[in-house]
């Protein structure tokens, strides 16, 4: 298998290292309790043998009952076990144009390079549907004054005090509203036509959206007491440890456009984080997404070029062809997540079937994961590119 990463031989605007799996927004994978639909791919991830989930355990972060990392780890996690897999030759490289021959998986991201993107647009005969994502920012763990933020999980899931909480009483919310409102923000281009991600929402936008939208968002502040007041406070915001040393925390939700100094500005107006120094700001950048059920069959294949596939996401699993060699899977990291992961697994399976010369199989519907075709498919969004 060979396996094609365009880092750092040509950057993305939000990626930081050439490492894969790189974490550019939340180093959250979601619940991992089983009667969410999160807990389920996570649990059918496992029986795959999901290298991403192995990797994730090994550099979990305190973060309730949802599964967080430490992304410097994990990303290095993940990287060291595909340099060590001796069936994996890395090339690092752009690719421009969809290879002609062999079988070939499409794993290239929403953040794949502009010339990819269009050869991918070609190929498809389809127009991408790009959605503005957005980055939360990151905080100095000694700057955070614990005397103010209090340490606490909601309704005491995972080790009962695995976030920092900062409480607001009505007025500091009002306040904390109208600046955020009032901040400025980064221009967008093609901000006419390109919406944000509905499951990724700036800050601000849902604010703009009502005046307690906040409240029963990422500020909402059921399940949790402030110690000091001996009640629940009107709002709060989460802070998520970021890495196993406990150095940085990331503010849960809190995905913006604002402007730098802004953030820094209207930030420091949270209690306990007057003194807050940033080791990461928040941006925005765009996604891209493809119109998976007119593109793919349910076996993840493409209508046009069977022997060609894709995730509709990101790869992510240990899960090989019966005769890798032969293999291309070529493509380009992306912001790894818990639903990214799962269709990773699927694409080797119906590259194996071809080499072995037999058709291959869609994935069962009795499983969590939707098909492009599936009921659940059709209600959401088209899968990333």
């Amino acid at each position: 298998m060979r396996l094609y990463e365009m880092r750092p031989v040509r950057p993305t605007e939000v990626h930081r290292t050439d490492r894969f799996a790189e974490l550019v927004c939340s180093n959250s994978l979601k619940s991992l309790e089983l009667s969410t639909p999160h807990g389920l791919l996570k649990e059918e991830m496992a029986h795959l043998g999901s290298l991403v989930l192995e990797c994730a355990f090994r550099t979990r972060v305190p973060a309730g009952g949802a599964l967080a990392v430490d992304r410097e780890r994990f990303s290095e996690e993940v990287t060291a076990a595909i340099a060590s897999e001796p069936r994996i030759t890395v090339v690092r490289e752009e690719v421009c144009e969809i290879p002609e021959d062999g079988v070939v998986v499409l794993a290239v991201g929403p953040l794949v390079s502009p010339a990819l993107a269009a050869a991918i647009g070609r190929f498809t005969g389809e127009d991408y549907l790009h959605f503005f994502d957005a980055i939360a920012p990151v905080i100095e763990a000694d700057t955070i004054d614990r005397s103010l933020a209090f340490p606490a999980s909601r309704y005491g899931k995972g080790g009962g005090e695995d976030y920092l909480n900062c409480p607001m009483n009505e007025d500091e919310y009002e306040r904390f509203v109208a600046e955020l409102l009032a901040g400025e923000k980064a221009p967008l281009h093609e901000m006419d036509r390109t919406p944000f991600f509905e499951g990724c929402l700036p800050i601000e936008e849902m604010a703009r959206r009502g005046k307690h939208t906040l409240r029963f968002g990422p500020m909402k502040p059921v399940g949790l007491l402030d110690p000091r007041a001996g009640r629940r406070p009107h709002a709060v915001v989460q802070l998520r440890q970021d890495n196993l040393a406990a150095e940085h925390y990331s503010m849960v939700g809190f995905q913006t456009q604002l402007r730098w100094p802004e953030q820094k500005r209207v930030f420091r107006m949270i209690p306990g984080l007057e003194q807050a120094e940033f080791v990461r700001l928040g941006q925005i950048h765009r996604n891209c997404y493809i119109n998976a059920p007119r593109v793919l069959l349910d076996t993840l294949q493409s209508r046009r070029r069977p022997r060609c596939s894709s995730p509709g996401r990101s790869r992510a699993s240990r899960v090989t062809p019966s005769r890798p060699r032969r293999d291309c899977w070529r493509g380009s990291t992306r912001p790894g997540s818990r639903a990214a992961s799962v269709p990773c697994a699927f694409p080797p399976t119906p590259c194996s079937a071809l080499f072995a010369g037999t058709s291959p199989a869609p994935t069962p519907r009795t499983t969590s994961r939707p098909t492009p075709h599936s009921e659940s498919s059709r209600s959401r969004s088209p899968a990333r590119a």
